[in-house]
């Protein structure tokens, strides 16, 4: 604008005159007026229509601005997930009673690992010796004795070193008895050839000791509670809201954030049908627990942990990272579909969200087509 069309002279009281008024001066303010005004429309137009996204997908001028990188549409299952939280325990927790009266001359320390052949405890300086099998020793086990409970005492001999000219089977003979001496001799046992409670325990794998109920020094009874073992692999156990039951179901694969903040996978072995009392007055839970993938949990029982269950699939579907959705005027969501320089806001319908992702369908789109993302 020309400062001759705006320059004003001042009267001697202080206010502005303008002297004769020149016709052909008030045009030219009129145009430049005019071309203001016209320039301020445009200015406008073209904010609106950045600022509006066409439902039509008429090519937008902006798209540069707006996203300026891409990422395709893929297919695939898309997951939502819940987060609850779980604790980090050993599953098959069980007591491990007295077999023989006495007094305790040794004990584990708790989260002691005992495998085949080491002792539980020892009562009178004598041990009780932990070994594999899938009954219980509810007899005596000596010679002409037939049974499953023979095979398992055999098996266990055979594995830890006695009994070279031994027969595993179910007959208990006079080469058992041999065997069952040589162990007797080795563990600080009375060679009599012949095996009772007091002397084995069967259990159906190596265990953990997470309590130890007696003391060094004191006395117990047969059927006494001396202690408390699990298995040995780690487990995570969640006490789930059964209102929340539909997002656990047996074999699942679910994601566990340890106490160290990482994340592993497990799977889901026990959905409980029945509910229970929780630690909150009128709550009830329902047991699940979870075989983690890794054995690498850290080594604190009951340490807490977050546990992510799936709570709903959407099975073979395109989908597109959240960050690409629109949110168009008129209502609904779009995408800005990428093709060469051309960039158009596309309508879509969107489905199941999980990790990161949106299902999405529409016109237009299909797997691996580029859309606008945020560029970070």
């Amino acid at each position: 604008m020309s400062t001759s069309d705006t320059t004003h002279e001042s009267s001697p009281n202080g206010t502005e005159s303008s002297g004769p008024e020149d016709p052909g001066r008030r045009r030219r303010s009129g145009r430049v007026v005019l071309i203001a005004v016209m320039l301020v429309v445009a200015v406008a137009g073209a904010a609106t229509a950045a600022l509006t996204l066409q439902k039509d997908g008429a090519s937008t001028d902006h798209a540069e601005e707006t996203a300026t990188a891409t990422a395709p549409v893929t297919r695939g299952d898309v997951v939502e997930t819940e987060s609850v939280d779980g604790k980090l325990t050993y599953a098959g927790e069980q007591s491990i009673s007295a077999t023989a009266n006495g007094v305790v001359t040794w004990v584990p320390s708790e989260g002691t690992t005992i495998t085949r052949g080491k002792s539980l405890f020892k009562i009178d300086n004598k041990p009780v010796t932990l070994m594999y099998g899938s009954l219980p020793l509810y007899r005596t086990l000596k010679e002409g004795v037939k049974g499953a409970d023979v095979k398992a005492l055999e098996t266990n001999l055979k594995v830890l070193g006695y009994g070279d000219a031994l027969t595993v089977d179910k007959e208990f003979t006079s080469t058992t008895a041999d065997a069952v001496k040589e162990w007797q001799q080795d563990v600080g046992l009375k060679e009599t050839g012949t095996v009772d409670a007091s002397q084995v325990v069967f259990e159906s794998g190596p265990l953990r000791v997470s309590e130890v109920a007696v003391d060094k020094g004191g006395r117990v009874g047969v059927g006494a509670k001396a202690l408390t073992v699990t298995g040995t692999e780690p487990t995570v156990h969640v006490d789930l809201d059964p209102a929340k039951q539909n997002t656990a179901k047996k074999g699942a694969t679910v994601g566990v954030t340890l106490p160290d903040g990482k994340e592993v996978k497990g799977k889901i072995t026990l959905v409980g049908k029945v509910a229970k009392a929780g630690k909150e007055k009128g709550k009830s839970t329902i047991d699940v627990d979870i075989k983690l993938s890794t054995k690498k949990s850290g080594s604190i029982d009951q340490a807490p942990v977050t546990v992510k269950l799936e709570s709903e699939r959407a099975k073979d579907v395109l989908s597109v990272p959240i960050e690409a959705l629109l949110a168009l005027r008129e209502g609904g969501f779009g995408v800005e579909v990428v093709k060469g320089t051309r960039k158009d806001v596309v309508p879509v319908k969107t489905g199941t969200y999980g990790g990161g992702r949106v299902e999405i369908s529409g016109s237009g789109i299909s797997e691996g087509t580029k859309v606008g993302v945020p560029s970070s």
